[in-house]
């Protein structure tokens, strides 16, 4: 599945001082959760996307998402464009017990506490619940990137 991702603002905050972006701590993940509406200008940490109530469950799917391995800055290029970028995360294999309610995902720095790992990002409403449970799910990132930004 292909999906537009939005940033949250602390993210653009934190990406505009290149001190702080490089002081990230945890591992970079996207997680599935059912439908809620987050706060682009608000929500700063996993815990604001309360997990415990709005990730989805189900075997084949590991609570706090699949890794997104080898994050990368690169740039800018000749036309001034910072891109930030990482490989498209594992498959969530089908089974008969897995999830069939993921709405979106999101994108965030894994520090294994809720309160202290870094939100970078959410997709949009995938427009009806997808899940595991009838064949494979997968979510492919942006060819582009995850996030560019011109000059």
């Amino acid at each position: 599945m292909a999906t537009t991702l939005n940033l949250f603002d602390n993210w653009r905050k934190i990406v505009a001082d290149p001190t702080r972006s490089a002081a990230i701590a945890g591992t970079l993940k996207i997680a599935l959760f059912a439908s809620f509406s987050p706060n682009q200008n608000t929500y700063d940490y996993y815990d604001d996307c309360t997990p415990g109530t709005n990730e989805v469950t189900g075997s084949n799917y590991t609570a706090r998402g699949n890794a997104l391995a080898t994050p990368t800055w690169t740039g800018p290029d000749g036309s001034g464009v910072l891109t930030f970028d990482a490989t498209d995360p594992t498959t969530w294999s089908q089974h008969a017990s897995g999830f069939s309610n993921a709405r979106r995902a999101i994108i965030y720095y894994d520090t294994g506490v809720n309160s202290t790992s870094t939100l970078v990002g959410y997709t949009d409403d995938f427009g009806a619940d997808v899940g595991n449970v009838a064949a494979d799910f997968s979510i492919t990132l942006n060819a582009s990137g995850i996030y560019t930004s011109p000059r």
